[in-house]
């Protein structure tokens, strides 16, 4: 199966409302189409996840306000985590009401990975992105390392091709950004 055929399955599934074992920028993930209250519902429900811990979506740039973005200059994948006046006037696709958090922030990251790009940009929107592990395990680094309950659980998964894979085996360093500028590191 070539890239094109992957990924355009994959976005099929997606706008289906399904759910989407993939590969990251950082680590494995689980998602869905982030338009979709149904589908993050479903995603809560796979991971045996609190409502309460949000999750993060990733964009590709056509899908955010110019000038909001900073470089921290080592190329390790990043997340912000957005109050809502500042998601909302930057982000131009909208997401499930059920994807912001209690205080209205939004975590939001521009991955720079050649398979989520194609796939953000197939869609035509948001991605969902969580760890692809079940509420309280580890983490995955590698497809290998997933949960067997968690791939049962999933709707469609992309295979773990190679040329499909990052190299980044941590997850995001989290930093949130406040309306007056000020920046807090939540995960170095």
């Amino acid at each position: 199966m070539n890239i094109q055929t992957i990924v355009q399955t994959a976005a099929e599934a997606l706008r289906e409302g399904k759910t989407l074992l993939y590969p990251t920028d950082t680590i494995w993930g689980v998602g869905c189409d982030a338009r979709r209250s149904d589908a993050v519902e479903r995603l809560y429900a796979l991971k045996e996840r609190d409502r309460s811990k949000s999750m993060l979506i990733l964009c590709t740039p056509a899908l955010i306000g110019p000038g909001l973005w900073c470089d921290t200059g080592d190329g390790r994948p990043t997340t912000y985590i957005l109050p809502e006046p500042m998601w909302r006037a930057a982000l131009h696709a909208p997401v499930a009401d059920n994807l912001v958090a209690a205080d209205g922030s939004l975590g939001v990251r521009i991955p720079n990975h050649a398979f989520c790009r194609a796939l953000i940009d197939r869609l035509g929107a948001p991605l969902v992105s969580t760890s692809a592990n079940l509420s309280g395990r580890p983490s995955p680094a590698t497809y290998e390392d997933i949960d067997d309950e968690l791939r049962r659980r999933v709707d469609h998964c992309v295979p773990p091709l190679t040329e499909l894979l990052s190299t980044e085996r941590r997850g995001s360093r989290i930093l949130r950004l406040e309306a007056d500028g000020s920046t807090t590191v939540l995960r170095p």
